[in-house]
Formats: structure tokens, sequence, C-alpha cells
């Protein structure tokens, strides 16, 4: 009996437990639901709990311990019928069943945070070990302070994370420059001024923007927008003569991410209080400067939420750079310089038949860390921001 069929036999014990809890308890009051304590759903629910609860515990410890047994699989569903039975002998009219189920609600909702807390730790923890192994062959010093990026499989190697983060900021900067002026302008109009009619056409528009897929937008820039900027800006200016630069990955990944700025901040907007707007107007004050001074301070924690999201999701973006940026590490101020990302060197550094245990490999895990941390900067960031200002609007 594998895994899957002790899912699926617990999966029917527990459907059968439902009506025979139920049935139970209104047998032991004569019939009657007004007098049991619980509606008699209740005691339904609470007999799936007091069934499965024990067994799926007892199933989690087996499969951690040990590969599924056909012994640990009866062993399992041996111990569903025995809760069962259990179950079923507590469901008497004074049971509050009520209780037990809210009990249990309470503890599925710990547990899901529990997961979530737990996948994040785990993450973090896989990431510093292997970091912790990099460090013990090649020096910290060496990694956050030089400036030369040249991983080389046979012979020394120059593991220099300058050039890196120094292009994830810029052709983050630059994507960000774009998308949050113009999504907050769409937002305010579609928020503010825009019709119902406008409003239904425009708004889906944008957001079908979120829905395309970044390798059609890392197309879209190697096709299309590199080669315009190289013509028509980088070879006039005498700024390079390359379709893949900073700037095209830049302005490609600005456009992909309006709309999560403009999506996100629309929806905050118009979650405003209509009596501030009121309030603003009522004492004189022109439409927009009621949006300036009023409106867009107090929906500022979720605006600097939805940029905060478009950051996060421009350092991590890979597909536009590879095919917008290209893949060289270097420290450069010309936008129309071929430039890479963290994000770029860590798939790079993975792939292929190098030594996992080379540190040409595991500094694939000290470069995410390190993107972890900035993102965690990030984000205490727009903490700090978003107390600021939601005391002064509560």
């Amino acid at each position: 009996m594998t895994a899957t069929w002790t899912l699926l036999t617990l999966l029917v014990i527990a459907a059968a437990s439902f009506p025979l809890g139920r049935a139970r308890a209104l047998a032991c009051a004569g019939g009657d639901s007004c007098a049991l304590h619980s509606l008699p759903r209740h005691y339904g629910w609470a007999s799936v709990l007091l069934t499965l609860g024990p067994a799926l515990v007892l199933f989690v410890l087996l499969e951690m311990t040990a590969p599924a047994t056909p012994a640990g699989s009866l062993a399992v569903v041996a111990c569903a019928l025995v809760a069962l039975a259990w179950a079923l002998r507590r469901m008497h009219p004074g049971f509050r069943a009520r209780q037990t189920v809210e009990r249990g609600v309470l503890a599925l909702l710990m547990l899901a945070a529990c997961v979530a807390i737990a996948t994040t730790a785990g993450i973090v923890l896989s990431m510093l070990f292997e970091t912790q192994n990099f460090f013990a062959q090649y020096g910290w010093r060496e990694f956050f302070l030089s400036a030369t990026w040249a991983p080389r499989f046979q012979g020394d190697s120059d593991l220099g994370i300058l050039p890196l983060l120094w292009g994830t900021l810029y052709i983050s900067l630059i994507a960000l420059v774009l998308a949050v002026p113009v999504g907050l302008f769409a937002a305010i109009y579609m928020a503010e001024y825009a019709g119902q009619r406008f409003r239904a056409i425009v708004k889906p528009g944008i957001e079908v923007l979120a829905g395309i897929p970044t390798i059609v937008y890392g197309l879209f820039a190697l096709i299309t927008v590199g080669p315009l900027l190289r013509d028509y800006f980088a070879q006039p200016l005498g700024l390079g003569s390359s379709g893949s630069s900073v700037m095209t990955a830049g302005l490609v990944m600005g456009i992909m991410l309006i709309p999560f700025v403009s999506s996100l901040s629309d929806d905050i907007i118009a979650q405003v209080p209509q009596s501030l707007r009121d309030g603003s107007l009522g004492l004189g004050a022109t439409r927009s400067e009621t949006i300036r001074q009023v409106v867009v301070p107090a929906a500022l924690p979720g605006i600097v939420g939805a940029v905060l999201l478009a950051a996060s999701r421009a350092i991590g973006e890979t597909m536009i750079v590879v095919l917008g940026a290209g893949a060289a590490a270097k420290l450069n101020l010309n936008p129309f310089e071929a430039m890479t990302t963290i994000t770029v060197k860590i798939v790079s550094q993975l792939t292929g038949d190098g030594d996992f245990a080379a540190p040409e490999t595991l500094v694939a895990f000290a470069l995410g860390l390190t993107l972890f941390a900035i993102t965690l900067c990030l984000n205490v960031l727009a903490l700090a921001i978003v107390r600021k200002y939601r005391e002064q609007y509560e």
C-alpha cells in the first residue's frame, strides 16, 4: 500500500466520519437538534478533525523516518479507525463541538503560517550553508570589494560582486525611472479622472502586460528595442555599437513593470475615503491639489508597496537581461554598453559540467544570499515609510 493509497483511504474514512458524527450526536439527543450544545454540522466536522488529526501526524512521522511500507500504511489506517471510534464516543449532546472545530481551524491557520515561515527559513539556511562553504575557499574581502568578475574552473578566479551589483542596480534604476512615474500617473488618471467606459477599456489593456512571459519581453528587447537604440541613439552619439545594453534591458523591463505599479496603485488610490477628498475640496483646494496633497499621501503606504514589488521584480529578472543587456560583467556609466546582473550569473554558474564543490559554482549561493539581503533591506525601508505615513492618516 503506497502513500497515495494511504491518503486516499484516510480521505474516505474522514468523509464517512462527518455523517457518522452528526448522526451520533442527533441520536444521543433523541433527534432534537435544540438539545445539542452546537449545531449538528459542528459535530460532523469535529469528528473529521478528531479522526484525521492523529492519523495525519502518524503518517507524516512515518514518511519522515522511512519510506512508505505496507506495515506503516496499515498502522496509519488503524490509527484513523481507532480515532474515529474515539471521536464517535465523544459525540454526546453536551460535547462542545463548535469550540473543537474553532480550535481545529486555528491549528490549520497556524500550520499554514508555519509552513510559510519554515520555507523561508529553509531557503535562507540552504543558501547560508553553501555560502559558508564558498567563503571557506574564497576570501570575503575579494568577493565584496573586487571590481573584477572572471570565473575560471581551471586556474585562479576573480569573483568580485561589484560589477554584477552595479549592473543589477543600474538596470533596475532605469526600469523604475520609467515604470514608477508612468504607472503612478496612469493609476491617478484612472482612479480620479477617467470615466467608467474609458477605465473598462484601458485598465485591462494595461494589465495584459503583466501576463506576457518575460521571454517575450526579452525577444522584444533583442529584436526591436535594442536595434532602435543602437541605430538612433548609441551610434549617432558615439556611445556604442551594440544592441545589447543597459538601456535596452532597462526600458523593456520598465514596460513590463508598468502594470504592477499601475494596477496596485489604482486599487489603493480608489480605497482612499471620499470624505478626505470632499473635505479638501470644501476648503477650496483644486482637484489637482487634492490629489497631490491629500489623496497621494493617504495612499502612499500602498504605493510604496507597489513600487517595492516592482523593484523586487526588477532585481530578480533574468531573461530580459540575458537577451537585452548581454553578459558582460563590468563597471561602466555608459547606459549603451552591455552589462549583466546577479541573477544572470547565478544561472550561468550553476549550469554546465563544473564541480559543484568548486568556488566558481558555490559563488552562486553567495550571490543569491546577497540578493536576498538587498531585497530584505528594501522591505525594511518600505515598512519604515509605511509606518510613518500610516500614523498620520489613522
